[in-house]
């Protein structure tokens, strides 16, 4: 008796499953959208399509600029002498806010070089007149791997923080993050492009 009541209920809970998996919601139909534009507002209430090879094209699509891009056109500052002061930019000012320098570092090294101590004693400087959060952000060469760079880039900024904080500037107004090899300003693979690469930027929030 016991045994047929568990196979009662068993067939039971199973009917009840399959019903509800195989029934759900009920579907809506999809009218594709015709060619003609005047088709198509008539039928999807006003929503006009373009027809195939209508208003959309490579060639009339906006142009993307880049992060790093110098002007605001996105189009003009590249390559020629605009593309030679990209590089100047970059290397003066890293992706760090206005009125902030980066700091950077030797190979495989954490510590704020004594050529950077100058850099840093402006960065506070410019921290104690502004009420603005700072991120600081960690960067690596792309030598290494990506956990070990991570952890590099983390160390950079925390040592970064650390030298601030020394320096007058109030702990609770600096964050830190690591980016390691993943946003690099410049891609060769040289020692110029490396030593770019090994930087601490100085975000305002």
């Amino acid at each position: 008796m016991k045994n047929v009541v568990i196979r009662l209920l068993l067939v039971v809970a199973l009917t009840i499953t399959i019903g509800a998996l195989s029934g759900g919601c009920a579907k809506k139909p999809v009218i594709p959208p015709e060619s003609n534009s005047a088709a198509a507002s008539s039928t999807t209430g006003g929503a006009a399509y373009p027809g195939a090879g209508g208003a959309y094209s490579e060639n009339n699509l906006a142009i993307e600029g880049t992060l790093d891009d110098t002007t605001s056109t996105g189009v003009s500052g590249i390559g020629g002498a605009q593309g030679e002061q990209s590089d100047e930019y970059k290397q003066m000012h890293g992706r760090s806010s206005s009125g902030l320098a980066p700091v950077y570092f030797d190979f495989d090294q954490a510590i704020i070089r004594p050529d950077m101590a100058d850099r840093m004693i402006q960065n506070a400087e410019y921290l104690k007149q502004v009420p603005n959060t700072l991120i600081v952000e960690g960067n690596c060469d792309d030598r290494g791997t990506k956990e070990y760079n991570l952890a590099l880039g983390e160390k950079r900024a925390i040592n970064v923080r650390d030298y601030l904080i020394n320096l007058g500037v109030e702990p609770t107004r600096i964050r830190t993050v690591s980016y390691g090899e993943e946003r690099p300003l410049f891609y060769e693979q040289t020692d110029f492009a490396w030593s770019q690469n090994r930087r601490a930027d100085f975000v305002i929030e």
